[in-house]
C-alpha cells in the first residue's frame, strides 16, 4: 500500500471517530468528503467526482463503495479491505447499492451520521440518498464530525505543513524571480507549478490565483493572461502542497514606483497581520482573530476596502478548494488549540483607485506563539 503514514496513526484517528460517534449517539456514518476519506485510510482519488462512500462503523468496520475505476485506487493507497462496487450502466442506482451495503453490515434501523456538505454529494444524489434511507435508517447531520478531529495536526502532519511552506517559498522565489515590465503572467505561473513539481509536491487544491492590473483586485482565478506593465502590480495567491496538505501565501508585487495608496495598504495590511499573530494563540477564538485583523484594518482607514475574513484553517484538501474549516469571520466560536494550521490574509481591495494590495502566509499554532511555515520577509516586494 502507499500509504503517507504509518498504520498505528490510521488506526489511531479511527477510533478518535468512533469515539466521536459515540459521543454523538451514533452507530455509522456515511463519509462523502473525499478529506475524511483521506484522513482515515489514506484512499487517495478524486473519484469523489462520482458516486462513492465510505462508511465507518461503530464497531470500527469499513466499508467502502465506489466504481470499478477506483477499485484499484483505493487497494493501492488506502487501508481499506472491505471495496465494494457499484454498477456503471443506464438506470445506475448507487444509492440502492449503498442501502444494500448497508443492510449487509446490519445497519438497518440505525441512526447513522451523514456528510452532507460535501463536494462529493452532490443535490441529485443527495435526494437518492435520502429516499434509498428513507424508512431504512435515520440519517443524522454530520458533516464536521470528522472535520473536527482534522483540526489538531499530529506531529507526522506537521511536517508535511512545513515541507509545503518550504515548496510554498520555493514558488514565491520562482514567481518573483520572472516578474518585471514586459513578462507574460503565463510564464510566472509555469514557474510556480515548476518549483513545487519539482520538489516533490502535488497539485493544489484550487487553481492559483494570478491578477495584474485591474486584476490584481480579485480574489479568484481567471482565464485570460496578459503581460506586466513598466509601473504595474500582481497579485499571487498560491500553496505550496506536500502529500495534499497546503500552505497558502498571498502577495502583491509592485512593478515599478509604489503608488501612494501601495504604500498606506502595505502599511496596514503589515500592523494588521502582526495584531493577528497576537491572537493566534491557543484559547483565542476564530471571531477573535478576525476582530483583531478588522481592528487595525479599520484604525488605518481601510474599512471599506477589506473583506469580511481574514484567513481560515488548512489541512489535506482536495479539489475544488484548499480552504479548510473553520474560517476567521465575525463571532466564529471555534477555539484554537496548539497544533492547528491557519493561513492569515490581508486583502485589501481600492476599486476608486484601481489599487490592490495582499499579504498572507500560513501558520502552525504552537504553545505560546505562531510558528509561520514561510521563511519570506514580509516587506513589500519590488520589481
Amino acid at each position: 500500500m502507499a500509504l503517507h503514514f504509518e498504520l498505528s496513526e490510521y488506526q489511531q484517528r479511527i477510533a478518535a471517530a468512533v469515539a466521536a460517534m459515540q459521543k454523538a449517539n451514533l452507530d455509522g456514518l456515511l463519509m462523502f468528503q473525499q478529506e475524511s476519506m483521506y484522513y482515515l485510510t489514506g484512499y487517495d482519488t478524486f473519484g469523489f467526482c462520482f458516486f462513492q462512500c465510505l462508511y465507518l462503523g461503530a464497531d470500527g468496520k469499513l466499508a467502502l463503495l465506489t466504481r470499478s475505476a477506483d477499485l484499484r485506487q483505493a487497494q493501492h493507497t488506502s487501508t481499506i479491505e472491505d471495496i465494494r462496487i457499484w454498477t456503471d450502466q443506464a438506470g445506475a442506482q448507487p444509492a440502492t447499492q449503498l442501502r444494500d451495503m448497508l443492510d449487509s453490515l446490519g445497519a438497518r434501523g440505525k441512526r447513522l451520521g451523514i456528510e452532507t456538505n460535501s463536494y462529493g454529494l452532490t443535490h441529485l444524489n443527495g435526494k437518492a440518498v435520502d429516499a434509498a434511507m428513507d424508512g431504512f435508517c435515520a440519517l443524522v447531520e454530520s458533516t464536521n464530525l470528522v472535520n473536527r478531529l482534522r483540526l489538531i495536526k499530529s506531529p507526522a502532519e506537521l511536517k508535511y505543513v512545513r515541507k509545503a511552506g518550504k515548496l510554498g517559498d520555493e514558488a514565491l522565489k520562482a514567481g518573483i524571480k520572472k516578474t518585471k515590465a514586459g513578462a507574460d503572467e503565463g510564464d510566472i505561473l509555469a514557474a510556480q507549478h515548476s518549483a513545487i513539481f519539482s520538489g516533490g509536491g502535488d497539485y493544489p487544491g484550487n487553481e492559483f490565483i494570478i491578477g495584474s492590473d485591474r486584476d490584481a483586485l480579485l480574489c479568484r482565478y481567471k482565464s485570460g493572461r496578459r503581460k506586466l506593465s513598466k509601473r504595474d502590480q500582481l497579485t499571487l495567491e498560491f500553496a505550496g502542497v506536500y502529500r495534499h496538505y497546503h500552505a497558502a501565501f498571498m502577495r502583491t508585487l509592485i512593478i515599478g514606483k509604489p503608488s501612494k495608496d501601495h504604500l498606506k495598504m502595505d502599511e496596514a495590511c503589515r500592523a494588521a497581520l502582526s495584531e493577528v499573530e497576537s491572537a493566534l494563540r491557543p484559547g483565542k477564538t476564530a471571531g477573535e482573530v478576525f476582530d483583531a485583523h478588522a481592528r487595525v484594518m479599520d484604525a488605518h482607514g481601510m474599512r471599506e476596502h477589506r473583506l469580511n475574513a481574514c484567513g481560515y484553517s488548512l489541512g489535506a484538501k482536495f479539489t475544488p478548494s484548499w480552504m479548510d474549516f473553520p474560517m476567521f469571520f465575525r463571532g466564529n466560536e471555534v477555539e484554537l488549540s496548539e497544533g492547528m494550521v491557519f493561513f492569515a490574509h490581508m486583502i485589501l481591495m481600492n476599486s476608486d483607485a484601481g489599487a490592490a494590495y495582499c499579504l498572507g502566509r500560513t501558520y502552525i499554532i504552537g504553545a505560546r506563539k505562531p510558528e509561520p511555515v514561510s521563511k519570506y520577509p514580509l516587506t513589500m516586494i519590488v520589481r
